[in-house]
């Protein structure tokens, strides 16, 4: 103690480090997650709209919430859970990125006020959460139905697939790119398992090993800009490649081959120019000729060891230049230079070539095949095919489309498909309804449960988490312009007629009578109002929601555990000082100028509330996000 009976200030932390601690704190978290929400919360269902996001001079049309999230940069350091929950559902299931969000914001808004109003502790919160968490996953194993026959699953992918593409650009061609997802993936499976004859050995490996989980390597997807989207196609054990810059002479090779011999390589067949101001010297003016000469000696040596291989198509990743383009078409060959490394690598799985960076020692082993080797016009696009290659399992889908983001936004449209019955495929397929009525299902029972069975501060938050899952058959009313008030009020009292979830029985078979009984009755966009999503064929994955509930109720605790953000200051060095990478500890404004800071920043901006600080409230003007460009 010093003179005047005072103890001395104690520093843990750098000068300039930014705290924000407390309730506020925690409610300024929850509100950062909720404006996230509200970024994409209209994107969700088969009625959503679309985002145009213009990233470094790239314009992207989404309504993929996790590609939206990854465009935009999320300044707040708690509401950047969200993008991770996000990525997270994109990578182990494909679909559901948008509901994962809604369902994470909706709980912690229901949250909110137990914390701000009722003074419950965040951990106490914390501990039913999850406790209603388990009881809902419970209710979804229950519920879930699943296949009996091989057709029954194939029907269960197929409708699966088609709902994951419900709400995407491409919905109004279900009947195209449904099948063809379905077969893209069921091609994959049927191939690794009839390998040899142990088939239930290789299922398990089909599950078990990265068939599945390398999917993108073996099922290309091959984007051919113009034309009609119905013109796209499924290319069942083959691979596509577009045409290549062509040269003299191109135009009379011959464009069909039957079992062809395929030579790929990466190796320059050209004439280079000479460099600017090379000079050589000779004492014989008859010197330069035979220079000259032994140039073109190399070249015609290169091309002469091709053709004595004995192939029918030569591929380079470098360029094949006009002598050598005129060369293998007097020869009868085919060639393309400049193809893509990647198609290169896609037709030496296929065809099994191997990548050459010489053209000596060619050897039959070296070399490729296929069934059949053609070129195809595509409108004004020429496209070449090899069809039935000797590897099975690589398969490709050619996608037409009329702008580069239609094609663009469909890929991802069809990845997240693949993904979908990709998940399906891992393990026995479970299925559930979509259309919001698992969700209004699940609320109406735990409510029942939390009335009977909870008491005290365990019922009033799972009733905030039953209230939560309603957020989904809401907000489809709302993306629909629907009457929400009317139609859930509508979808509540259907759901308060069921006699419990499938008359409790452990597992449903698809077409069970059970599985009625106003089990399924979800929202109908359609004809305004409600309907049975089971009998309509709106079909989801269990793993889906199960994967989604899980990490949104992960993702709130998260939120709620956190009482405390502290922030570093940068390094004091004078160097960043002078080129303005340093910013100033005390300022905040607004979040689209955030400086070279953006978190600093961002929690002075969220902590702000009409000037003032530490209320938890956004200030006016305040967003959440800022673009990258």
């Amino acid at each position: 103690m010093n003179q005047f009976g005072m103890r001395p200030g104690i520093i843990l932390l750098r000068e300039g480090t930014d705290s924000s601690q407390g309730k506020p704190q925690l409610i300024s978290n929850m509100n950062a997650c909720q404006a996230v929400a509200d970024t994409i919360r209209t994107t969700l269902g088969p009625c959503g709209l679309d985002k145009l996001v213009v990233s470094g001079g790239r314009t992207t049309i989404s309504n993929d919430g996790a590609t939206i999230l990854q465009l935009l940069e999320i300044a707040h350091p708690a509401a950047k859970s969200l993008v991770d929950i996000s990525r997270s559902q994109d990578a182990v299931v494909g679909d559901g990125t948008t509901s994962v969000v809604l369902l994470a914001a909706e709980i912690l808004k229901w949250c909110k006020p137990l914390v701000e109003e009722s003074n419950l502790h965040p951990r106490l919160i914390i501990k039913y959460l999850r406790a209603a968490s388990k009881y809902s996953l419970e209710c979804l194993e229950r519920v879930a139905i699943r296949p009996t026959t091989p057709e029954d699953e194939r029907k269960v992918l197929l409708q699966c697939a088609s709902t994951a593409l419900n709400s995407k650009l491409i919905a109004s061609h279900l009947d195209l790119f449904g099948p063809m997802v379905v077969d893209a993936v069921l091609n994959l499976q049927r191939n690794v398992v009839s390998k040899d004859g142990d088939n239930e050995t290789n299922k398990e490996a089909f599950a078990n090993d990265d068939y599945l989980n390398q999917m993108r390597k073996w099922i290309g997807i091959h984007k051919v800009p113009g034309g009609d989207v119905r013109q796209s196609f499924f290319l069942e054990d083959g691979v596509a490649f577009s045409k290549t810059f062509s040269y003299a002479g191109f135009e009379q090779m011959t464009k069909y081959f039957e079992k062809p011999k395929i030579l790929l390589l990466k190796v320059e067949l050209e004439l280079k120019a000479e460099k600017e101001n090379a000079e050589v010297r000779i004492d014989n003016p008859s010197d330069y000729t035979d220079i000259v000469q032994a140039e073109w000696d190399v070249i015609y040596e290169k091309l002469d060891l091709c053709i004595a291989s004995g192939v029918n198509i030569v591929l380079s990743e470098l360029p094949i230049g006009d002598l050598g383009t005129q060369y293998f078409c007097d020869a009868g060959l085919f060639c393309a230079g400049r193809v893509p490394s990647e198609d290169l690598t896609r037709i030496a799985m296929a065809t099994g070539a191997v990548l050459q960076t010489t053209c000596r020692g060619l050897t039959a082993d070296v070399l490729g095949t296929c069934e059949v080797f053609e070129e195809v016009s595509l409108g004004e696009e020429r496209l070449n095919l090899m069809r039935k290659c000797p590897n099975p399992l690589v398969s490709t889908i050619v996608l037409r489309g009329g702008s580069e983001q239609f094609i663009a936004e469909s890929e991802r449209s069809l990845h997240d498909a693949l993904m979908v019955v990709r998940r399906l495929l891992l393990s026995t397929p479970q299925v559930v309804a979509g259309a919001g009525s698992i969700e209004a299902l699940v609320s109406a029972q735990m409510k029942r449960w939390a009335l009977t069975k909870a008491a005290g501060k365990e019922q009033l938050i799972m009733e905030a988490y039953a209230k939560a899952l309603e957020v989904i058959p809401r907000q489809l009313c709302h993306n629909a312009g629907l009457d929400a008030t009317l139609v859930m009020a509508q979808l509540r009292q259907a759901h308060a007629s069921t006699t419990g979830i499938c008359n409790e029985k452990e597992v449903c078979e698809l077409g069970d009578a059970a599985a009625s009984n106003n089990c399924w009755m979800g929202i109908d966009t359609n004809r305004d109002g409600i309907c049975d999503a089971y009998e309509a064929g709106i079909w989801e994955p269990l793993q889906n929601k199960i994967n989604s509930w899980m990490a949104a109720t992960e993702a709130a605790c998260l939120i709620l555990s956190i009482d405390e953000t502290i922030i570093s200051p940068r390094s004091q060095d004078p160097a960043l000082q002078q080129t303005g990478q340093l910013p100033a500890m005390g300022g905040g404004g607004g979040m689209m100028g955030l400086g070279s800071d953006p978190m600093g920043s961002a929690m002075d901006a969220v902590n702000a509330q009409q000037g003032g600080s530490r209320s938890g409230n956004l200030g006016n003007g305040v967003s959440y996000m800022k673009g990258r460009g």
